[in-house]
């Protein structure tokens, strides 16, 4: 499928648990470069500054950590998404942290006020959680719980200070449009989650998310599930798709902050998202949580190019 493509490289860490994944997206660069620049030698990229050197001093928001700078993060982030797809572009955003996710989501809804916005997920963990459920405060936990809007928790294991909350309707609310919620649950598809908090599970049964777990897995190729996904979302107008890295087992590389077992293979991967990008519904993809400074020989940004040399090269 024809797609005119842009790079954008968003290497805030802000809301992560562990340092490092702000060398991801530089470090995929690095690695495509080493071997001939296979990629980044024929699709445009552009960066967005960063604000990671606010993580020498500690938060003053125990149940959302950095939130009044993550907001500003993903604000920054939106505006140049949403820029790039109004002027028809298919932005391939590689971010730091997960936390990153709610500035692409608001941006493809503000841009497409009048559009029902579908959401893959693949990734470990299901990342529902809001400044009433974290038991980290870290953010890169609760951005599909943003998208889903500012009332969207479960049971609330913590009372989060006035301040907090203002900055969590600003990031619910982020966006040219300030839409709020941006999502719908039924709209969300969840594929090998498997690391979850109690919270989290109970927002899956109570809004009757769509959710593939590894048992599930078991016995489907990844083909199958990627059918099975579109069909879910056939009543969507665009799609975001959100590969956190750590959806891959251990065995593919432990370069991600939190990597759990039983996940996918790289060639799962490959597949699944080769069968995923044939939607032309798909309008903006997002790959986070790379992060080199806890991996062995870069292995970790080595799959990511090889996933990219899947889907992109001909």
């Amino acid at each position: 499928m024809d797609r005119d493509y842009i790079i954008i490289e968003n290497p805030s860490e802000l809301g992560a648990g562990v340092r490092g994944p702000s060398v991801g997206p530089i470090s995929v660069r690095l690695e495509d470069m080493r071997r001939g620049a296979k990629i980044y030698d024929h699709i445009t990229f552009e960066s967005v500054g960063s604000r990671n050197e606010e993580l020498s001093s500690p938060s003053r928001f125990k149940h959302a950590k950095y939130i009044d700078i993550i907001v500003e993060q993903n604000r920054i982030l939106s505006e140049k998404v949403e820029r790039e797809l109004k002027m028809g572009q298919f932005p391939l955003v590689i971010s730091g942290d997960h936390s990153n996710a709610i500035g692409s989501i608001s941006a493809l809804k503000n841009a497409n006020s009048d559009k029902r916005i579908g959401v893959i997920w693949i990734d470990a963990h299901a990342d529902l959680h809001t400044p009433y459920t974290s038991p980290s405060g870290n953010v890169h936990g609760m951005p599909l719980g943003a998208a889903l809007g500012e009332g969207y928790s479960s049971d609330a294991i913590n009372t989060p200070d006035p301040e907090t909350l203002v900055h969590w309707k600003n990031l619910t609310h982020l966006g040219s449009h300030r839409i709020h919620p941006k999502l719908d649950p039924e709209d969300v598809v969840l594929i090998d989650i498997r690391d979850l908090e109690e919270q989290e599970w109970t927002d899956i049964e109570v809004n009757h998310i769509k959710n593939f777990v590894p048992a599930r897995l078991l016995n489907l190729e990844m083909e199958e599930v990627a059918k099975m996904t579109l069909k879910y979302l056939e009543g969507c107008d665009l799609i975001y798709l959100s590969f956190d890295v750590d959806s891959m087992d251990p065995s593919v590389s432990r370069g991600t902050g939190t990597s759990v077992e039983n996940g996918l293979s790289l060639q799962q991967a490959k597949n699944l998202l080769k069968s995923l990008f044939q939607s032309p519904k798909l309008a903006l993809m997002e790959i986070t949580e790379i992060n080199p400074l806890i991996d062995e020989e870069n292995k970790m940004a080595k799959a990511v190019v090889s996933i990219l040399d899947h889907l992109l090269i001909k």
